[in-house]
């Protein structure tokens, strides 16, 4: 079984926030996968259901992202599982908007709701980083993280949405290449070809030699010319 987390703040406030990523591709996941209602526990919103036989547990932390640690070593401790079956969906300043990478372990990189989750079970989960860009300045990190998607992101915003939840069954079963390729076949689908070609002529036959007039025979001679010849 899979602990799957989105990290976000609890509220119509916070809900369309560029820190509120994680929570959005949690509902995307639930209402693709006909996962259970939402239903209040473990400090947060938790929604049950299966991709296939592999059962998997939805949690929003309603703790503020300051204290997700709370809710999520909470819900571990309930359904008996370990960090290493804990995936979390969360906002990362350091990607560009639209990307999405996979990782296991390593720091929080000042990210606080990762900081109180490091706090609370250890380092050593798998994340889903998703991309929303960087202001440009730390000073502008705090505003810009709490404010909106604008509507000139919400073309990409949905095809990455889409993506994850395309994968998640393959997230789910420990498959982070199929689940990534599913991604890219939002973000970035193969180009169609540029110009459709006609099905191929067949080739035309070449012209046949025109035929050759036969030579006319020779009329067969008398015998008197025939004695004149040997005397030419």
């Amino acid at each position: 079984m899979k602990l799957i987390v989105g990290l976000g703040n609890p509220g119509g406030k916070y809900a369309r926030n560029r820190h509120n990523i994680g929570f959005m591709a949690l509902d995307r996941i639930a209402d693709d996968h006909g996962f259970a209602p939402w239903k209040g526990k473990f400090q947060g919103s938790v929604s049950e259901g299966r991709f296939g036989s592999d059962r998997a547990v939805l949690l929003k932390p309603e703790t503020f992202m300051n204290n997700s640690g709370q809710s999520v070593q909470a819900a571990m401790k309930f359904y008996k599982i370990d960090a290493g079956d804990v995936i979390v969906f969360h906002d990362e300043l350091d990607l560009a908007p639209g990307k999405v990478k996979c990782k296991t372990g390593g720091g929080h990189a000042g990210h606080n709701g990762l900081r109180s989750i490091h706090a609370h079970i250890g380092a050593e989960y798998d994340r889903v980083r998703l991309g929303i860009g960087h202001p440009g300045h730390k000073d502008a990190v705090a505003g810009y993280v709490l404010r909106d998607f604008p509507k000139a992101d919400e073309g990409w915003l949905d095809d990455v949405l889409r993506g994850i939840s395309d994968g998640a069954a393959d997230l789910a079963r420990g498959d982070t290449g199929r689940f990534m390729n599913a991604v890219a076949l939002r973000v970035a689908p193969p180009r169609s070809g540029t110009g459709s070609k006609g099905p191929k002529k067949p080739a035309e036959a070449a012209p046949k030699p025109a035929a050759s007039k036969p030579e006319p025979e020779a009329e067969p001679q008398s015998p008197l010319q025939k004695l004149m010849d040997r005397f030419r």
